[in-house]
């Protein structure tokens, strides 16, 4: 559990929106979700994971490999 409930791991923001934690990494790089960094360690505001995930389910965007055109 997060000391802070406002601030979550890349571990704790991939289990609890359901995305790997490497497509969370990617989301930071692009600027799509807020985030703050600690020496190596990457802390992610619970509240932009959720605006994002909430946005891309009304946009009906899929998780996952996108297919092949």
């Amino acid at each position: 559990m997060p000391i802070n409930d406002n601030w979550l791991t890349v571990q704790e923001a991939a289990k609890e929106s359901g995305y790997h934690p490497e497509s969370i990494r990617e989301l930071i790089r692009q600027k799509k979700i807020k985030a703050r960094k600690f020496s190596i360690v990457y802390q992610v505001d619970r509240e932009s994971l959720l605006a994002f995930v909430r946005s891309a389910q009304t946009k009906g965007e899929k998780r996952g490999r996108k297919p092949k055109k």
